[in-house]
């Protein structure tokens, strides 16, 4: 595990241009040895969760095949990646998608538009905070 394989982070969201902006806001991450993923629906999702193991994935709610509810609950539920932080992203003010979240067992929330500083930090938290490589300047 020390090895930085875990370093992946598997961005799924229907829109491109949602995907493109998560993708630039962790842009710095890949110079640090991110992997940055992609899936545009559940079921894509899904598979890429079992293939890469990613670390960190953000995850929209409203996408084709099988929702992020229902995605999130496979990924801990049913394969108990409890290594895998999920960000659930949610139109804003929605405390019904919060709910929905918890019970399907998500890490943290972000709601749309998000914050890219804010979306960056929790990111580099997550993938580098127990890393004995890691030293912030």
């Amino acid at each position: 595990m020390g090895n930085g394989s875990q370093k992946k982070v598997l961005i799924v969201d229907d829109e491109a241009y949602i995907r493109l902006l998560l993708e630039q806001t962790l842009e710095e991450l890949e110079e640090r040895g991110v992997d940055i993923l992609k899936a545009d629906n559940g079921e894509d999702a899904l598979r890429l969760a079992r293939e890469q193991r990613p670390r960190l994935i953000f995850l929209d709610v409203m996408i084709p095949k099988i929702n992020g509810f229902e995605v999130c609950r496979v990924i801990k539920q049913e394969y108990q990646y409890e290594d895998t932080m999920i960000v659930i992203l949610t139109a804003k003010g929605q405390e019904y998608d919060r709910q929905m979240g918890q019970e399907a067992g998500a890490n943290f929330y972000m709601s749309k538009p998000f914050d890219p500083d804010e979306l960056l930090e929790l990111a580099t938290k997550v993938l580098f905070t127990n890393d004995p490589d890691y030293y912030p300047e």
